[in-house]
Parts: C-alpha cells; sequence; structure tokens
C-alpha cells in the first residue's frame, strides 16, 4: 500500500476536535493503527500514511481521501457488518475493526484491477449491447458483473447496528446548518418570537469557519452568535443531524446519529432556511483520481480539526482567492508549496495574498491550470498546462499531494425537491430560485465574505419568520437589505487540455470518464436525463454532488449549446445516504419470554422469534439434541404455547361447532387432537384438548396463533354460542415442558408419587399430580413419536421444575432440546406445522387430516365448504416424501415441477415443498410438500428444481418413524 509523509501537526490548534492527550487503537485490513479521540477514519489513516482507502466501482483504480466532507465514494469502507461507510465523517472507537472494500485479495494487490487495459474495448454501453443476448447467459453475465463491480457487501445475518427510533418535530422556522448565516438566521427568528429547530450535519456548529478562516473579526462575530443560540430558549439546535429530504407542505425528513443510536425526524415547518454552503468540485484532468488528489476542503479539515498534514510538498491549483489562503495556509503548518497554477491572470489576484505567497517562494504559475496528476499508486508528480496555449509550454513539477480549489458548486439539494427553479450563471454556477416559504442565505446564495454571509442570515431569518407568523402584522425589516452575491469561485467546470494518456474522471462513484459522455451524445443521448442513465452518471452514492455540475457543463460544451438549455436531472431524496435501519424506526413488535428464558440464554441456547415469543431455536447441535430424544430423554420448553380452560355446561357444543372434530364424546381424563378452520374451510389452528372433569376443559393452541384463537373462540362466544361457559387465557399464566423419550417415564417417576404406569396413564390422557413438590397437569401426547409427558405448571415454579427434572434426570443422559429438533422429530411421524406446511388455502381433507374432519356432525365452521371438498375430492394433497438416494436435501419452498408442453418455457410448477430435513435417525432427506391429488400415491416420482437441476423424489404414505406408533403408546 502506498504511503506518504502524511503526519500530525504537534502543537494544539484552537477548535481541533481531537484530544492529543490520549490514543486509541483500531485496525484497517488487519493492521493496527493508533488515533486520538475525535479522528474520522480518514482523518487517523491520512496521518498515518495511507493514502490508498479503496478501489473504485468499475476499473478497481486505487483511490484516496478526496472531499473529506463525505461527499463522494472515495473513502467508502466497512466497519463489521456495516458496508459503504464514509470513513471522513465516521469518528475511530477503540478496538474498530476497519475494511476496505471491492479489493481482492487485499486493497494494494487487487486482482480486478487488470481490467483496466482491456477497459478501453468497452466503452459506454458496452454491457447493454453485449449481453443482451442470447438472454440465457445474462444469469452468467450478472454473476461476473456482480462480482467485479460494487461497493460494501451486506451480511444477511447480521444483527442490527445499534438502535433506531423517530422522532415529530414542530417548527415555525426550520434553518438547515449552522454555519455563520444559519446561526444569524435563527437568532433573528427566535427574536421575533419564532420556534426555531437548527439542523447541522457537521458535530458542532460553525459551518465552514471551523477549517476556514474568514477573519479575526468575522471569527469573534461567530463564536458570540453561537454563544447566544445556545442561551436563546426558542432555538433548539441538532448537530450531527442531516436533513436528507423535503416533501409536500414543507415537511422535512432528517436523520442524526449519537453514540451508535440513530433517529429519524419528520419535521413539519412554516418556514425553511437553507443555509448549507457549498461543494468543491473535482478538477477534470488526465488521472485526476490517483491518491493525493484532494479538494481544498479535505485539505483544510484535515489541518485545521485533526491536525494532520496530507504531505510535505504541495502543488496548489486554484482559480479563486480561495487557492491562494490555503496556499499561505499550508505554508503556516510547514507544507513546502513548490507550485501554484493559477487559471486567473496576475492582476485578477488581490494584492496581499499575491504577495504572501510569493514572499514565501512559491513559484506561481499565472494563466495556467493542472493537465495531468502521474505516479503509479498516488501522486509523485503535477503536470501544469497554459489555459490559452493548449498543450505547449507544460511544466512537470514533483510534489506528494495536490490541491484543487477551481471550482464550487452551492448545496441546493432542497431548494430544488421543493420545486426550486435552477439557473446557471457564468460566475456562479448553478443557482436556484426558492418557492414559497423557503428561504437560501449564505454562501449557497452566492456570498464569500463571511459579513456578507451573516447579513444574508439575517435577512432570511426574518423572512422566514414573518412568513410563518401570517400576513399580519408585518414586521419592519429595519433596513435590513439582501445583499449583494460576492462569490467568484463558483466558476463551474473547466475543461483544461487533453494531455497523457489518462483517464479524465468525471464521476468518481461509477468510472465515468468524460469521453463516456461524448460517446453517449454521439449515440443520440442528448438530453442530460438520458446521459445519466446511459453512462450511469450521478448514480452512484454522492447522487451528483461531485459531477453533476461538470457533467452538465461538459455536455453543454460538447453540443455548443448554453449549460441552462442543458438542464438539470431532477433532484430527489436522500441528499445523503440513509441507513435501512433508520428507516425502518425501532422494533415496535413487542417479544414475551418464558420463564425460562435466562436459563435457555445462560446455556447458549440460539433464540428464534416464534409469534411473539422468544423461543430456543437449538443448543449448539440440533442432530444431538434429535438422537437424545429418540435414544434417551430430551425436555423442551413449550410454555409459549397457547392455553386456554373453559368452564361450563356449554363447553362441549361450543367446541363441537369451533372444532372439526367431535368432542361430546370424549370422555373426563382424556385428551383429543383437533383442528379448528374458518368458514371457508380453511385450517385456521390446532392442537390438543383434554377433558379435566365434567364442566372443565382444558386446550392448547399453536404459538403464533394463541391471541387469535383466543379473540376468535369469544367472537362466536359473544354471537350466542357461549352461554354458560367462562374462557380464560392462560397462555401467559402456565409455564409447560414436553418431557419425552424412552426414559422419560424413568425421569419423571422419581419427582412424582403418581402411578405413571400404561395402565394408569394410557397415551392421550390427562392427570394432575405433584412433581417435585408443584402441582402440575400431565398430558400424555406424542408429538414427536416417542413417549412423552407435557407438563402444565404455573409459571412462577416452572424454573424450579425444569431444574428439578434435570437434576434428577442427569444419569438418564436427559437434555435440552430446541424447536429445530421438534421440527425434525415431528417430520419423521409425518405431523404437520399449522403456517408452515398449510397456508391461507388449505383446508383439512387435502392437508391429509381427513381422519378428523367429521362432516356427519349436524354443523361446524367451514362444514359446507368441506362437504363440496369431499364430494369432488380435492385438487392437491399434503403428502410425505423421500428425495432418492444421493439426491440433495431441498429447501422449504422449492418448486416440484414437469417438463413443460408450451413452447415458452421449460417447466410448469405442479408443487411446492413446505418442510424438509436430513433425518438423522433414518438418514434420509424427508419432507412433506403439496403436490396435485392425482399425483400423490404412494411411491409416485416427481421432480424437484434445486439449483438449475432436477432432484427426484418418492411420494411417501404415513409416518417415516415407527408407523405403528408402538413407541409413543409404549
Amino acid at each position: 500500500m502506498s504511503s506518504s509523509a502524511g503526519r500530525r501537526i504537534v502543537s494544539t490548534q484552537a477548535g481541533e476536535s481531537i484530544d492529543h492527550d490520549q490514543v486509541i487503537e483500531f485496525t484497517f485490513d488487519g493492521d493496527r493503527y493508533l488515533a486520538h479521540p475525535g479522528d474520522t477514519v480518514a482523518a487517523a489513516l491520512t496521518a498515518a500514511g495511507v493514502r490508498v482507502l479503496s478501489r473504485s466501482f468499475k476499473y478497481h483504480r486505487p483511490r484516496g481521501l478526496l472531499c473529506g466532507t463525505g461527499d463522494c465514494p472515495n473513502c467508502l469502507v466497512q466497519i463489521g457488518d456495516e458496508p459503504n461507510v464514509r470513513s471522513c465523517m465516521r469518528p475511530v472507537e477503540p478496538g474498530m475493526e476497519v475494511r476496505s472494500q471491492n479489493a481482492w485479495p487485499s486493497l494494494s494487490r487487487d486482482l480486478m484491477a487488470a481490467i483496466q487495459p482491456p477497459a478501453r474495448f468497452m466503452p459506454v454501453g458496452f454491457y447493454y449491447k453485449t449481453f443482451i443476448r442470447p438472454s440465457w447467459m445474462w444469469p452468467h453475465y450478472e454473476r461476473f458483473l456482480r462480482s467485479a463491480a460494487g461497493l460494501g457487501k451486506v451480511n444477511p445475518q447480521a444483527e442490527g447496528q445499534g438502535s433506531s427510533d423517530k422522532q415529530y418535530l414542530h417548527a415555525d422556522v426550520v434553518v438547515v446548518g449552522a454555519g455563520p448565516a444559519g446561526l444569524e438566521a435563527a437568532l433573528v427568528a427566535a427574536g421575533l418570537g419564532a420556534k426555531v429547530v437548527v439542523f447541522e450535519r457537521e458535530p458542532a456548529t460553525g459551518g465552514h469557519l471551523r477549517y476556514r478562516s474568514g477573519g479575526v473579526a468575522a471569527f469573534a462575530a461567530v463564536e458570540e452568535a453561537r454563544s447566544r443560540v445556545q442561551e436563546v430558549e426558542g432555538i433548539e439546535v441538532l448537530a450531527n443531524t442531516s436533513v436528507v429530504g423535503w416533501y409536500t407542505g414543507n415537511w422535512l425528513a432528517a436523520v442524526g446519529a449519537s453514540n451508535g443510536a440513530e433517529r429519524l425526524y419528520k419535521i413539519r415547518a412554516g418556514a425553511v432556511v437553507v443555509a448549507t454552503g457549498t461543494y468543491d468540485l473535482p478538477a477534470v484532468f488526465s488521472d485526476n483520481d490517483l491518491p493525493g488528489v484532494m479538494l481544498g476542503s479535505a485539505v483544510r479539515r484535515l489541518i485545521a480539526l485533526y491536525g494532520v498534514i496530507p504531505g510535505e510538498r504541495a502543488v496548489v491549483v486554484a482559480a479563486n482567492d480561495d487557492g491562494w489562503s490555503l496556499a499561505t495556509q499550508l505554508l503556516a503548518v510547514g507544507v513546502e508549496v513548490v507550485a501554484l497554477a493559477e487559471e486567473r491572470a496576475s492582476g485578477e489576484v488581490p494584492a496581499e495574498q499575491r504577495t504572501a505567497v510569493e514572499q514565501a517562494g512559491v513559484a506561481v504559475h499565472y494563466g495556467h491550470t493542472i493537465v495531468a496528476a502521474k505516479g503509479s499508486a498516488a501522486v509523485d508528480a503535477a503536470v501544469l498546462g497554459s489555459v490559452e496555449s493548449q498543450v505547449e509550454a507544460q511544466v512537470e513539477v514533483a510534489c506528494d499531494f495536490i490541491v484543487v480549489s477551481t471550482a464550487s458548486a452551492p448545496a441546493n439539494e432542497l431548494v430544488l425537491m421543493a420545486g426550486g427553479r435552477g439557473r446557471f450563471e457564468e460566475s456562479r454556477g448553478w443557482m436556484a430560485d426558492c418557492p414559497e416559504a423557503m428561504y437560501t442565505a449564505g454562501r449557497c446564495n452566492g456570498h464569500d465574505d463571511v459579513e456578507t454571509q451573516m447579513a444574508d442570515g439575517r435577512r432570511a431569518g426574518l423572512e422566514a419568520a414573518q412568513f410563518a407568523a401570517g400576513p399580519p402584522p408585518q414586521v419592519s425589516a429595519d433596513g435590513e437589505e439582501a445583499p449583494s452575491p460576492t462569490r467568484s469561485d463558483m466558476t463551474g467546470c473547466r475543461q483544461p487540455p487533453r494531455s497523457g494518456k489518462g483517464k479524465r474522471f468525471v464521476c468518481y462513484c461509477e468510472d465515468v470518464v468524460d469521453g463516456d459522455l461524448e460517446t453517449a451524445m454521439q449515440e443520440g443521448f442528448t438530453s442530460m436525463e438520458l446521459v445519466k442513465r446511459y453512462t450511469t452518471v450521478s448514480m452512484g452514492p454522492c447522487q451528483g454532488r461531485m459531477c453533476s455540475a461538470n457533467a452538465i457543463e461538459l455536455c453543454a460544451r460538447a453540443q455548443n449549446k448554453p449549460v441552462q438549455e442543458m438542464g438539470r436531472t431532477t433532484s430527489r431524496p436522500p441528499v445523503v445516504p440513509v441507513s435501512l435501519g433508520a428507516l425502518a424506526g425501532q422494533r415496535m413488535e413487542p417479544r414475551q419470554l418464558s420463564p425460562l428464558h435466562g436459563w435457555h440464554t445462560e446455556r447458549g441456547a440460539e433464540m428464534m422469534v416464534a409469534g411473539l415469543w422468544l423461543r430456543p431455536h437449538h443448543y449448539g447441535d440440533p442432530v444431538a439434541e434429535v438422537r437424545a430424544v429418540r435414544e434417551r430423554a430430551g425436555i423442551i420448553d413449550v410454555s409459549p404455547l397457547g392455553k386456554l380452560r373453559l368452564t361450563g355446561p356449554g363447553v362441549p357444543g361450543l367446541l363441537e361447532r369451533l372444532y372439526v372434530n367431535e368432542w361430546s364424546n370424549l370422555r373426563r381424563g382424556r385428551v383429543r387432537y383437533g383442528i379448528m378452520c374458518n368458514d371457508e374451510g380453511v385450517v385456521l389452528d390446532d392442537g390438543v384438548c383434554a377433558r379435566v372433569g365434567e364442566s372443565e376443559w382444558y386446550l392448547t393452541t399453536t404459538t403464533s396463533g394463541a391471541g387469535a384463537i383466543t379473540e376468535w373462540m369469544e367472537w362466536w362466544m359473544q354471537s350466542g354460542w357461549g352461554d354458560g361457559i367462562h374462557l380464560e387465557d392462560l397462555t401467559e399464566v402456565n409455564a409447560a415442558f414436553n418431557l419425552a423419550g424412552p426414559r422419560s417415564r424413568e425421569i419423571l417417576a422419581k419427582l412424582t408419587d403418581r402411578d405413571l404406569s400404561n395402565d394408569k396413564v394410557p397415551y392421550m390422557r390427562v392427570r394432575s399430580a405433584s412433581v417435585a413438590g408443584v402441582p402440575c397437569r400431565i398430558l400424555r401426547i406424542g408429538f414427536t413419536g416417542e413417549l412423552s409427558y407435557e407438563l402444565h405448571c404455573p409459571a412462577g415454579y416452572g424454573k424450579a421444575l425444569w431444574e428439578a427434572l434435570f437434576e434428577v434426570g442427569a444419569e438418564c443422559g436427559l437434555s435440552p432440546f430446541g424447536v429445530e429438533a421438534q421440527r425434525v422429530l415431528r417430520l419423521e411421524k409425518g405431523h404437520l406445522i399449522v403456517g408452515q406446511d398449510t397456508d391461507a388455502l388449505s383446508d383439512p381433507i387435502s392437508a391429509d387430516a381427513e381422519w378428523a374432519v367429521k362432516l356427519e356432525k349436524a354443523d361446524f365452521v367451514g362444514k359446507r365448504e368441506l362437504v363440496r371438498i369431499a364430494r369432488d375430492r380435492p385438487r392437491s394433497k399434503l403428502v410425505g416424501f423421500k428425495m432418492a438416494h444421493g439426491a440433495p436435501v431441498p429447501e422449504e419452498g422449492m418448486q416440484i415441477v414437469v417438463r413443460s408442453t408450451a413452447g415458452d418455457r421449460p417447466y410448469d410448477i405442479i408443487g411446492w415443498v413446505t418442510s424438509s430435513r436430513l433425518s438423522p435417525t433414518l438418514g434420509e432427506a424427508i419432507g412433506l410438500c403439496w403436490l396435485p391429488a392425482e399425483q400423490a400415491a404412494h411411491g409416485a416420482p416427481f421432480d424437484v428444481f434445486i439449483d438449475g437441476r432436477l432432484a427426484r423424489g418418492h411420494v411417501h404414505e404415513g409416518p417415516f418413524y415407527d408407523p405403528e406408533g408402538a413407541r409413543l403408546r409404549a
């Protein structure tokens, strides 16, 4: 990796953001670096001599710090699982792991950079013309293009970065930007009684004066304004917060960050003052993307805020007074300015600035600009050329960094979003006329002098407060007049003479060069909107902030038309990139925890969401958990199951109407599996119901269906079916565990005096007993296919009972198992899961549960539709299947297909896989799937489409494991 003489300024400077007294560590691509609190990642790396921060999107060219304000793609890095982090804006944190993006195997040796020599044969539009046919090859092209080009990588399994929430704000006046103009606007508006909210994207107020001197008197005036703003009660300042969009009715969106958390602000404003300043614009010259080519804003910020000097020998390229003051600033911190190229004639430069620079011995080239940057991995020389004489009289100057301060553009995206009309002025660039209730102020309004910026801010704050207050009474302006524009550096894009073989980049995000724009126009794409889409200029992370002005002017000159006629592309939110987490906000869904949640997490359980509950997915090895249940004993926390208690003489009648099963013949002490349907005969839920006493019933529902089924039953009870019935929801009142496995009776018997023999507690029975001194309801059921006991007890006793079972079960090999093992165990028995193996169209007859449907009952919910289905026979069936030997396990949701008879597609979809696993007990890939009824016979073959190939499976009827049910009845 190339390095330079980047170093720190030893002495502390006024206004620095860093704490020199403390040192923290972080890593970049595995190498350790030091930083000070307050440093950004890019500043710390620059201080350490790191010049290459990233690789470019398409050509994989080395890229270094360019703008320093988060407005270009050059410093994007990956921090942890967070991609595309603007390293020039992200503060360093202790132990932070930073990685480069879009480079393999390393940033310094990126093999994809080999694409640069043949790139000359791949002009703009090459992809569109080459990869359009044959169409079947596109997936292969796409995979290659995605691997060759791109930014950061998203980890789908990554957990959220910090937290996010939202806040609604209302203000009479919103000021965007807390520089000299913004602060004055806020003070004036608040002085007139307006409620003011100020947004500043930087960590502190002060704007460009934090790093760009405006004179002693101006700086003191701004410092006074900063202090006054803090004292005024009617002003709220939100730093580190970017306004990212304007919407109808002066509705603004802003995103702020603090302590790892993001907040989305939704603001309704009476009036808006836009005091957002300007962007430095890059110059277009050969190899203008070499690391070491920097904009003036980046160099100023490095020196003033972080005490970092990016090199030892600088060439300054100027076309305005900013370039000269920057040269003076570099000289003051010990940088050797070896040359200054000024596009203007000597008479156009203020005498005091000429004198200061020339007396320092700087070689000044008037009427010159930069033609090319030279170097392999970073800058080692600059080629300067005369503006008038084209390629003649060129001068090559050795240096280690180049500072470009030739043009800037107003940051007026919010104005354009609000409907403001853009207009191009030759001396000031793209300005914007404000719509109603919006006012620009300061540098983005064309003012360079600080006192003038402040005066313009006072004017804008006055007008905004007057508008927000309504027509009468009008407040006098006290003689304050709108100052005339004073900026001279919005000079737009200048085209230096062509020289050398290097690429001249217009768009750093998308690697678009000036020749790409010319090619697009030669091919008929003369509108700026079409040029944008054909070349992708301004479609990258910067969204045109670094390239639009240059691209528009280059296209206009190529067509010999005024820049104003070329027009602009549409400005749309967001102004700066926004994370999806910020837009989503905080997780509003509640999470319920079982009484054993702490026990699970302490044992390393990986938790999953089931309905509103967090349940253990597994404890590290689901296969071992399955084998424990089959061979010894296992226990699972099923407390999240819905648990309902119904009492009263009318309960059997209610259950007869709501379930497809019969219930009036269920005797006391017995348990029955039941299915509940809606009016259309679609399966709503399933579970078991136990008749505990003559008038007491206890039933369970699925975890995700507990709340809905309770509401469903209450609705029908209140509709006339609930006479004499009391429904009590015990879901959170009771804890429940399923103790399963051949040794489960042996374990349970150690904690209860109840006779658990098969004669006393047979399969599908319910009993009450004291277990380890805890009153329990014991349901003997067999969802796992093994001898098992479901224990229900008061939630407060849950943990004590659970631990007592483990204490006596240790010698029997008792182990916990999670939802994943439970799903494998039930699948080996061929049991369906409502919501996974069924959907919003599944009826119990089609779902292979016709045995539970009692159509001979007088009536029940869904009977009419189920009678029709039984008469006409279902068109599709849920069946079990086994994959052929050696075939892969299909993922759930994969399609079952047959060869198509139509010529427009190779296959027709006839079904899909709902559940599938590799059974550790059987050593086979098994599952459940939906197939056409005529193809659902035992042994019938079918094909699953897996990764572009067909894998053979066969229908299997009945349970895969212990089909006679001997083990669960043991």
